[in-house]
């Protein structure tokens, strides 16, 4: 029997080949690297699992779990580029690792790059096709490129296997949204709060809220934003929603309110700036309206303030004015049936009625369907009540 046989069996265990003690003594070394590296990366120690998984490179050139955990790194970074290079890598010397496919599919989808995405989740979904996170993931890409048909099919699917996953839930109501399909998308939100009426997601609460917008629901609306503004006093999204809202039912002094609180918090957001002037316009305070208007105006031009501003000029009878405003507006958007519709009404009521019926008319030779222009024609050129 050979020495090192007879000692091996002996259990002498400086008896082993030094070619086996060198590789076993590498792959403890690799393993205890990996472990430590994930650990740090966990804790988002993210230079120092660098340099573990650097040093795993040293020793083994293209170690998968190193690889995978540099792409994790450099994402964590939100630097995507380079994480798909580790990604890629991993996959040109390791053909189907999930983790670095999972890696590669988010880093495409964070850069928008949804088609890609898809295509690296469904080889994926090859070797597990019952991955509820990575079909939700699919569906949420398929729902970015607009491919209702296969976004709904797999929600439901995920449905299917977990009957209230909430990130299902949630991506069929955004889904039915995105289409304008509002009931639908109510739905699959307020069945959300159901499931947890003590923890609901403040971003639920105002989805609820915009979908009774879009319905003009506006009062069924109002309490999902007064329920997440009870979250988060500041939230802009709760705080929009009830200004709309109270416009919505022409409750303009209650929509003055909430506008001038996002105004506290953003003093120069032009879009507030003009909605809070055309509440005071509507309840007749022209002077504070033009304020706002010429706050907005000041920080760049907008449409719907120099509107304001021309409305309140006609409000006050000065139509000469406002017919001058407005016909500038047009020149500007010429396309806007709004700015007819006012303009010919300064018309009327200055006796010009041709020239109200020649702007109306203008409109019309765009080629663009518009029902209030064509039933304001109509009234005009029959002699039937303008209202």
């Amino acid at each position: 029997m050979n020495d090192n046989l007879e000692n091996l069996l002996q259990g002498d265990e400086n008896s082993f080949p030094a070619e086996n003690i060198s590789e076993h003594s590498e792959t403890d070394q690799i393993s205890a690297l990996s472990k430590e590296g994930y650990q740090l990366l966990k804790s988002n120690k993210i230079l120092e699992a660098k340099e573990m998984f650097q040093k795993i490179l040293e020793l083994e050139s293209n170690n998968n779990y190193a690889l995978v955990g540099l792409g994790d790194s450099e994402r964590k970074q939100n630097n995507y580029n380079e994480a798909i290079k580790y990604y890629s890598m991993c996959l040109l010397h390791h053909p189907g690792n999930n983790y670095a496919l999972f890696g590669l599919a988010d880093c495409y989808k964070a850069l928008n790059w949804y088609y890609k995405a898809i295509e690296i989740w469904e080889q994926y979904l090859i070797h597990d096709d019952r991955n509820i996170t990575v079909l939700t993931r699919v569906a949420d890409a398929y729902r970015k490129t607009h491919d209702f048909k296969k976004s709904k099919e797999l929600y439901l699917k995920v449905l299917d296997m977990e009957q209230n996953n909430a990130y299902a839930l949630i991506g069929l109501g955004h889904l039915h949204y995105d289409f304008k399909e509002y009931k639908d998308a109510l739905y699959y939100w307020t069945k959300m709060v159901e499931l947890n009426p003590d923890a609901v997601d403040i971003r639920v609460l105002t989805s609820i809220g915009n979908c009774h917008r879009k319905l003009k629901t506006f009062d069924k609306g109002i309490p999902f934003f007064e329920q997440a503004l009870q979250m988060d006093s500041n939230n802009f999204y709760a705080l929009f929603g009830l200004a709309d809202c109270y416009r919505g039912l022409n409750q303009q002094y209650r929509a003055i309110e909430y506008w001038n609180k996002i105004l506290v918090l953003d003093p120069g957001n032009k879009v507030i700036l003009t909605r809070a002037g055309d509440a005071y316009r509507n309840t007749g305070d022209y002077e504070t309206a033009s304020e706002y208007y010429n706050k907005a105006l000041d920080i760049a031009f907008d449409i719907y303030a120099a509107l304001g501003l021309a409305l309140i000029c006609k409000g006050k009878g000065q139509y000469d004015e406002a017919a001058e405003r407005l016909a500038s507006l047009i020149r500007d958007d010429p396309k806007n049936y709004k700015l007819y519709v006012d303009l010919s009404d300064c018309y009327l009521k200055l006796n010009r009625k041709q020239d109200a019926i020649t702007c109306l008319e203008n409109f019309q030779r765009q080629g663009i369907r518009c029902q209030p222009v064509a039933d304001m024609l109509d009234k005009l050129k029959n002699n039937k009540p303008a209202y």
